[in-house]
């Protein structure tokens, strides 16, 4: 018995908690140290990009879930560590006002247990996915599990915002509280039983970490994965710094202006999510290969034409909407592979392989955006403003442009064939 439809909404469930207790550290508190603080921009930048290295430790919890057999306690787990490292970020921003020594020591602290947090709880999620949702399933089963975590990111704002004025530390700190407690309390009502229920492969016979890792690392398919997953997450989050800036100072945006776009970006995200769960489970059109693919080629064009718009007399804001589809048509046909490909693997390790390709995404999220920004920043000094973003923009396209290429070669229409009728 494979995951149901409601099996699969409950794990999604468990996405929306990660997200919830998340955009609360990378937005709220950023804001809180930048404006109330008057703390440098670079500090949560810093602490942000700490909880997307710690990540790296993804493999671990993934090895660790596989040979206990019993994924749902390292869900739960990893959703009390990224709670604890939530409230400790908060408790940290009185202290960066009162003693700035310790409360970075604390921030320190908190946004490295966030990101162990975050590794062990998504891992292990993605994980029981891959194991158990059945073939024809898994596009869909990423679309909404995705969609569910933009859902809780987006309510926890909304919600968070209005209970947090007037503003007071203390008042945040009940907010946060009351958000992670209840972050944790759904993530268990999530994953109650349903391991139990479903059929997940047997433990892995017991092995070390190291020789756990070395064995994946030696499927040439397993090890290709991740060199396409850094590459094209690298050119996903290259844009991630510098789009609102380049709307401010090439076409004149106002703050209010570029954060609309923003927002209309992500629009376009859960459109290009939307139509390849609808599309290829709903009406089996195209493989994950294929979507994979065009989202790649249809990001590399729009990016192009945000290169030139200024030159051209483009308007800015459909490319960017535009943009955001195929980046969301990428995204979510990539993750279904993952979860295609992880399932495929005959050493029953799909908990190692999905962390080994989640820390390849955490380690190309930090690496895309501050490569972005800092290629910008040089590129300025040689050549006008227009002409400095739309070098990047055309480097970011030649990246997704070598991704679909990658995919092409890796994806094989046999090993991901997506669409297969039945159960």
């Amino acid at each position: 018995m494979t995951l149901s439809w409601l099996q699969i909404f409950r794990l999604g469930l468990v996405q929306a908690c990660l997200g919830a207790i998340v955009v609360l550290m990378t937005s709220t508190l950023n804001r809180l140290m930048v404006v109330e603080l008057a703390l440098p921009v670079v500090l949560p930048g810093a602490l942000v990009a700490l909880h997307y290295g710690v990540q790296i430790t993804r493999p671990q919890w993934g090895h660790l879930a596989d040979q206990g057999g019993n994924r749902s306690r390292w869900i739960i787990a990893g959703m009390v560590l990224l709670a604890l490292g939530g409230v400790g970020a908060t408790l940290a921003i009185p202290l960066l006002e009162s003693n700035l020594a310790l409360g970075l020591a604390v921030s320190v602290l908190a946004y490295a247990v966030i990101g162990l947090g975050v590794g062990a709880s998504g891992t292990s999620l993605l994980a029981l996915l891959a194991t158990a949702t059945a073939e024809r399933r898994r596009p869909a089963a990423a679309t909404i599990t995705w969609l569910m975590m933009i859902a809780g990111i987006a309510i926890t704002a909304i919600t968070a915002g209005k209970f947090l004025d007037p503003y007071s530390h203390a008042r945040l700190l009940v907010v946060v509280a009351i958000i992670c407690a209840g972050a944790v309390a759904l993530t268990i009502l999530a994953v109650w039983g349903i391991e139990r229920r479903v059929i997940a492969r047997a433990a892995p016979a017991p092995q070390s970490f190291r020789d756990g890792l070395a064995d994946i690392w030696a499927d040439t398919r397993a090890r290709h994965f991740t060199f396409f997953v850094f590459l094209s997450m690298t050119a996903y989050f290259m844009q991630e710094l510098i789009l609102e800036p380049y709307a401010g100072l090439v076409f004149g945006f106002t703050p209010g202006q570029s954060t609309s776009m923003s927002g209309a970006q992500n629009g376009g995200v859960f459109l290009g999510m939307v139509l390849v769960g609808v599309a290829a489970t709903g009406f089996r059109l195209g493989s994950l290969r294929v979507w994979v693919m065009s989202g790649c080629a249809g990001s590399a064009a729009m990016l192009i034409g945000i290169a030139g718009a200024s030159f051209w007399a483009l308007p800015l804001v459909p490319l960017v909407v535009a943009l955001g589809f195929f980046n969301g048509m990428f995204a979510v046909a990539a993750i279904g592979s993952m979860m295609q490909l992880a399932g495929e693997g005959a050493d029953k390790r799909e908990g190692a392989r999905v962390g080994l390709w989640g820390a390849s995404q955490a380690m190309a999220a930090g690496f895309g955006g501050l490569t972005g920004a800092a290629l910008v920043d040089a590129a300025r000094s040689l050549m006008p403003v227009a002409d400095a973003f739309g070098a990047v923009f055309l480097f970011q396209a030649t990246l997704f442009i070598a991704s679909a290429a990658l995919a092409a070669r890796i994806m094989t229409p046999r090993a991901v064939a997506a669409l297969v009728p039945g159960e």
